[in-house]
């Protein structure tokens, strides 16, 4: 699984990605000289101009050649197939619905159905024995009926494998130094903020504080993420911790918690720790790329400035997690490194609500970050609050057939703070845009150039693009309109005076009455879509695309609980062609098969995202977070399967097996 980007991208992509990134860089280095006469900004030294307008020049005129046009490459089918190995006859997303299907069995197949099954598969993918209290905790679970998959805790380690680098009074010290947190002493949660979020968590974790250990709990109360450390250092950081690894010898394993003392108070006090600089960079791509691999395209293609322009949208950026231009592989999907178009793609990289982050690495707690970001993920407060207006569940059972077959979206004009020269890189504004048919037809027709979106590549080969009515299928079933532009001038309510040329606004339209339709794409707003969890209960079809990381990412299969789509949209009509149709006899469309996503995707939910759920991986996160911050962790651990203590009976009550048996497993044991 693709986590963050310590995997290498093939050098073969990387050299042609970056090729392109670069012939791109030197197009808008020559417009720039172009237009210096009129600007009157020579650069001092004449030699530095020379040197670089000549080979410029030249790659300039070989840029356009082969590209066609200056604003997409979306009209060129070469850039959108990364094999053409499925046959003529196979859709693309028939062949992905089958991978999702296997991918979930062999998921599912490794389910543990007890304590020793799990500690087992827990050692063989960390690496080490599992916390104190492991025992306890899968009881708890046992007792919540959560599905056992060890995969499914595999966010839990990707945010906390770092942390074995770091010294453990540092942890703590920096938690407790924190002003917004929840502290855990003798079996009972406190907070003394009154922030509504951390409110809500702490209602959270109190469900489950009589078994949890000391501790205390640093959290993020903006939508926005605010850690991102370097690359290079969490690199060595994982490496270090890697290296540290061990199993110790069951005898040796130290299976109790400490007792802290008061915040502020414990031996830890003394401890320095590295100061936190605060940023408050705009441009929130300068910050977000340096969590990047140094090799990636984030870090070697040129930064853009200027997002007052149509947006260049290239799929040959998506070739990595697309397969015949659907997506393929999600994880990779969400991970912006080696997408560095996106920077002119996603309102949260042009500039978000707000800004204030640090590349000093400490434990916080939050909702969702993106790839590069490193807070330790909790469930999101809106999911466990369960809010009407995020999960409409009054209307979440309408059946499959009595839903219109038809895409409603109603939504705020977030991701950002949209201004008059940089809306047009926002991917709200796009993702309408390109459900409006009549600017559709304007597009298609060549009246009007869309101003922040690109038609479809012809290589989806679209029944609709290739009769000119594109736009007129497209309104035909899609309903996806603003309620609000967000303007980013004061007093204009919910209009905007420079983009109410380009959308309407209508009345919002609660969560029950839009389950009335069959499909719901889901898109990004300020952070992830609290939207999502409320989707995936419905009996409708999420369509999802993102690039936020989530608690419960690793339960979700896509292709077999979701439909996922690439954070362009690109392949958004390709998708809604194979499941509607193009309103011709000949091609009816797969109702079937997106009737079979929603409900897999429903009954799915339904199992393993429910508020039991969140508890049973909350519970299993904080045990491992309290270990990471004690100073005896590499000695701490539960070895009660390997030291004779088996799980009999229905109530999972944990008992001494036979000296005979003690010997066995105590031999085993020896073999680690």
């Amino acid at each position: 699984m693709f986590f963050c980007s310590r995997e290498p991208l093939p050098a073969w992509l990387i050299f042609l990605a970056t090729l392109d990134a670069r012939l791109r860089g030197y197009a808008q280095l020559i417009q720039h000289i172009l237009l210096l006469p009129f600007k009157m900004a020579f650069p001092r030294r004449p030699s530095a101009f020379l040197r670089y307008i000549v080979p410029a020049a030249l790659i300039l005129c070989v840029f356009y050649v082969l590209t066609g046009q200056p604003g997409s490459d979306f009209a060129s089918p070469q850039n959108l197939r990364p094999w053409a190995g499925l046959g003529g006859s196979k859709h693309p997303i028939d062949y992905l619905i089958g991978e999702g299907e296997r991918e979930f069995a062999n998921k599912i197949s490794r389910e543990s159905k007890d304590i020793a099954e799990a500690a087992a598969a827990y050692r063989q993918r960390r690496g080490r024995h599992p916390p104190p209290g492991f025992d306890k905790w899968f009881k708890f679970a046992q007792e919540k009926k959560a599905v056992i998959v060890e995969d499914f805790w595999d966010q839990i380690y990707h945010d906390l494998e770092p942390f074995w680098a770091l010294d453990a009074p540092r942890i703590r010290k920096d938690a407790w130094d924190f002003e917004m947190r929840i502290a855990v002493r003798d079996k009972k949660a406190t907070s003394g903020s009154d922030w509504f979020w951390t409110k809500i968590w702490l209602r959270m974790i109190g469900t489950i504080e009589e078994y949890l250990p000391d501790m205390d709990i640093a959290l993020n109360a903006m939508d926005e993420p605010r850690l991102v450390v370097p690359w290079e250092e969490i690199d060595e950081l994982v490496t270090k911790a890697g290296e540290e690894k061990q199993m110790i010898a069951p005898e040796k394993v130290v299976t109790e918690f400490e007792t802290l003392k008061k915040p502020g108070e414990g031996p830890e006090k003394d401890f320095q720790t590295p100061k936190k600089v605060w940023e408050g960079d705009k441009h929130y791509w300068n910050i977000a790329r340096r969590g990047c691999p140094p090799t990636s395209l984030a870090r070697q293609s040129p930064v853009i400035n200027d997002f007052n322009q149509t947006p260049l949208i290239k799929s040959s950026f998506a070739l990595p997690h697309m397969t015949e231009g659907y997506v393929s592989n999600y994880t990779l999907s969400t991970d912006f490194c080696h997408q560095s178009d996106l920077q002119a793609l996603e309102g949260v990289f042009v500039e978000p609500l707000s800004t204030s982050t640090t590349k000093t690495l400490f434990p916080m707690f939050g909702g969702s970050k993106l790839a590069v970001n490193n807070e330790i993920l909790l469930p999101a407060p809106m999911y466990w609050n369960e809010e009407e207006r995020f999960m409409g569940s009054e209307g979440a059972d309408i059946p499959w057939a009595e839903k219109e077959d038809a895409v409603i979206w109603r939504g705020v004009a977030t991701g950002g703070k949209n201004k008059e020269d940089n809306w047009r890189s926002f991917q709200r504004h796009r993702f309408v845009a390109m459900n409006n048919g009549s600017k559709i037809t304007l597009a298609e027709t060549k009246q009007l150039e869309p101003v922040n979106f690109a038609l479809p590549p012809k290589a989806y080969n679209l029944k609709a693009q290739k009769k000119g009515k594109l736009g007129e299928w497209v309104s035909s079933w899609s309903d996806v309109q603003f309620i609000d532009l967000m303007c980013g001038y004061k007093g204009q309510g919910a209009r905007c005076n420079y983009t109410d040329e380009h959308f309407e606004i209508t009345k919002g339209m609660p969560m029950a009455e839009q389950f009335r339709n069959k499909y719901l794409p889901d898109i990004d707003g300020n952070s992830f879509s609290g939207r999502y969890l409320g989707f995936l209960r419905s009996t409708s079809l999420p369509i999802k695309a993102t690039l936020w990381r989530e608690w419960h990412d690793s339960r979700l299969v896509a292709w077999k609980h979701f439909v996922p789509m690439d954070s362009r949209f690109g392949d958004w009509y390709g998708i809604m062609e194979y499941f509607l149709g193009d309103g011709t006899p000949k091609n009816p469309g797969r109702d079937e098969q997106a009737k079979k996503i929603a409900m897999e995707g429903r009954e799915w939910a339904e199992r393993v995202l429910r508020k039991e759920d969140m508890q049973v991986y909350v519970l299993r996160l904080l045990l491992e977070y309290a270990r990471v911050s004690d100073p005896r962790r590499g000695e701490m651990g539960w070895v009660g399967d390997l030291i004779g203590e088996v799980t009999k009976g229905g109530d999972n009550e944990l008992v001494k097996d036979t000296e005979e048996s003690e010997g066995a497993v105590g031999s085993t044991a020896g073999e680690h």
